[in-house]
């Protein structure tokens, strides 16, 4: 994960997910049929080093399924547009989506 965020965002580091867009915007999508968005990555290891090693197998389980659940929305909002890092407005809307959406998949599981 570092490596692909200093090659295709030339940030020295690493990150918890990247997001690789098929379309420079929203309306460059294909009117009708299946297409791809684009890639989302997803760092696990970032994931897991956060998970309490105290906790039992069922709690860990449940705080991947949160993290992975939250970047995986993340990451697809970017794809469709989204940029929290263009300033404090966008990244309240980025923020607002990403929580309408988790609770929208956190009701249907």
């Amino acid at each position: 994960m570092h490596a692909l965020n200093k090659e295709h965002r030339g940030m020295d580091k690493t990150t918890d997910v990247l997001s690789f867009p098929m379309y420079g915007s929203m309306k460059e999508f294909p009117k009708e049929g299946e297409f791809l968005l684009g890639d989302v990555v997803i760092n696990t290891d970032w994931i897991y080093s956060g998970i309490n090693l105290k906790d039992s197998p069922a709690e860990a389980a449940a705080a991947v399924n949160i993290h992975i659940t939250t970047l995986l929305v993340h990451g697809l909002l970017h794809l469709i547009g989204y940029d929290h890092e263009i300033d404090a407005r966008h990244e309240r809307s980025m923020r607002k989506k990403e929580a309408q959406l988790i609770n929208a998949i956190n009701q249907t599981c």
